[in-house]
């Protein structure tokens, strides 16, 4: 059998079924506790790949759902990625299990970043998996864009989500 077709035709579980929250989920070798809102930095894409892939595909591979927020100019290579980590993309993509949105669509709507509305975003894209079927959502947001110019409103963004997030499971980083 080839895993990375199983792994696409893995069933959504709903949050009722056998399915543990609360079995062990690993980052870069560490077992994730209740506090699951992590701030990574990384020095380049093959570090941050070798840190995330594995997590990723976890998440997948329990029938959760992998929602990124992608630099739009790094879609192929970040698909690409998810490829060579087993991931049948198109599957996943078309099951739900996997959904990318890029920085307009997410972070800088009508060209701000807005630190109520993007706080609403993340709760609406948990809670969102939740009502299609998925366990968790494993929430990856990469904010490149922010580099060196640090919006106030940014900062009070991920700020707030340790005040929003502990009320759920799924890991945002």
């Amino acid at each position: 059998m080839n895993s990375t077709n199983d792994n696409a035709n893995l069933p959504r579980r709903a949050c009722g079924d056998s399915y543990q929250s609360d079995q062990p989920m690993r980052l870069a070798d560490r077992v994730l506790g209740a506090q699951r809102h992590i701030c990574a930095f990384f020095h380049n894409r093959d570090e941050e790949y070798r840190v995330l892939l594995p997590f990723i595909k976890e998440g997948l591979d329990r029938g959760e759902k992998a929602f990124h927020i992608i630099d739009p100019r790094l879609r192929e290579e970040h698909l690409e990625r998810l490829r060579s980590a087993g991931i049948d993309v198109a599957a996943a993509e078309l099951s739900g299990r996997l959904e990318l949105r890029n920085w307009e669509e997410a972070f800088l709507q009508d060209g701000y970043c807005g630190k109520d509305r993007m706080v609403a975003m993340a709760q609406e894209i948990v809670e969102r998996g939740r009502q299609q079927g998925f366990p968790l959502t494993r929430l990856i947001g990469h904010a490149e864009w922010v580099a060196g110019n640090w919006p106030v409103d940014f900062v009070e963004y991920e700020a707030r989500l340790n005040y929003v997030l502990p009320q759920y499971k799924d890991p945002v980083i």
